[in-house]
């Protein structure tokens, strides 16, 4: 008796293995959007942005369908950006604990969405919105519905994040965007830079802001080309 359930139990691996079905992808189902010569490509693992292309500039330098996702290229960084040192902060005179998402830096990194699976809410063929649902959990015991909108016009793309408190009490919250962006050429030596900005922020050795300092004077005062 122990024999043959043996026997079936290899039996059932084998058939299993034989119509196994194509691997996912590591970023999950790829919803492909077009306008004109515009082509986006937003992928279900972070709701993220993985392709922008007018043409053929690829105007992101992302990943391939067959790659995960790296250095949080086209992810959405929610309810906070960049580091929590430690994992660490107070809110309304409560302290939490998050996991060290960025452990050789002792951080919490980037948010809690950047790798969970987010779904169409609606969709046609220039304009897709993904949306999530962030649920109460140790160290963030918080609800937010999120959507995240990528439409595009003759104008371009545009990302809309909408972020909804589903929860009875208040709750800490910030997003940022991280495209790679690309300028269509193997290195940026020719490039012009101009960004309005009249502040930088220097961080330490982990990557966490330290102060805010005006950018007159400094290698950073790109308010001219």
């Amino acid at each position: 008796m122990r024999f043959e359930r043996e026997e079936s139990i290899l039996g059932v691996s084998e058939r299993s293995l034989a119509s196994a079905p194509e691997p996912l992808a590591p970023s999950g189902e790829q919803i492909e959007i077009v306008r004109g010569d515009q082509r986006a490509v937003v992928v279900e693992v972070g709701g993220a942005l993985r392709a922008y292309d007018v043409g053929d500039w690829a105007l992101l330098d992302g990943y391939r369908r067959d790659e995960r996702c790296t250095a949080a290229r086209g992810q959405s960084l929610i309810p906070w950006p960049n580091r929590l040192r430690d994992g660490a902060y107070q809110f309304d005179d409560n302290d939490y604990q998050l996991a060290l998402s960025e452990p050789a830096k002792a951080n919490a990194i980037h948010g809690l969405v950047r790798f969970v699976n987010w779904t169409v809410a609606e969709r046609s063929s220039d304009r897709v919105t993904m949306a999530h649902v962030l649920h109460p959990q140790p160290g963030y015991p918080f609800a937010l519905r999120l959507t995240i909108e990528y439409t595009l016009a003759d104008l371009g793309l545009t990302v809309t994040t909408t972020a909804t408190n589903a929860g009875t009490s208040r709750c800490p919250y910030g997003a940022g965007a991280h495209p790679y962006l690309s300028i269509g050429t193997n290195v940026i030596d020719a490039a012009v830079l101009k960004i309005p900005a009249n502040r930088w922020l220097p961080s330490d050795e982990r990557g966490i802001p330290t102060d805010v300092e005006p950018v007159d004077g400094t290698p950073y005062d790109f308010r001219e080309p």
